[in-house]
């Protein structure tokens, strides 16, 4: 995926124990500290990959080695984009989300 240029990014996450959830109710946040018991559909890891469509993406993952020893499962899952939000971007917030991502690229370096 990487030679083919749809590979973006690939990170493996850190265990729950090391991690936090911060839960929404309205205008109250609560945080919970990990580890998290409940694990049977955890998110513990990602690849972000730039392709046309759902079935593109199935077919490099199809493609990929397993991530695990024996039986595993990756989910796929689309990213919003600005043209998701239609009429509800103004071009006021798809001014402020463009200076974000400058500002974001600029700080990686």
């Amino acid at each position: 995926m990487l030679k083919a240029g749809v590979l973006l990014a690939g990170e493996g996450l850190h265990p729950t124990s090391r991690g936090a959830r911060v839960r929404f109710y309205g205008t109250n946040r609560t945080v919970v500290d990990g580890p998290f018991t409940e694990t049977r559909e955890l998110v513990a890891g990602f690849w972000l990959l730039q392709v046309k469509s759902m079935e593109e993406a199935i077919a490099w993952i199809k493609r990929s080695p397993n991530p695990m020893d024996g039986e595993s499962e990756i989910e796929i899952r689309q990213i919003f984009e600005a043209e998701d939000f239609g009429a509800e971007l103004t071009p006021e917030l798809r001014k402020q989300e463009e200076d974000l991502r400058a500002e974001i690229t600029r700080k990686r370096g």
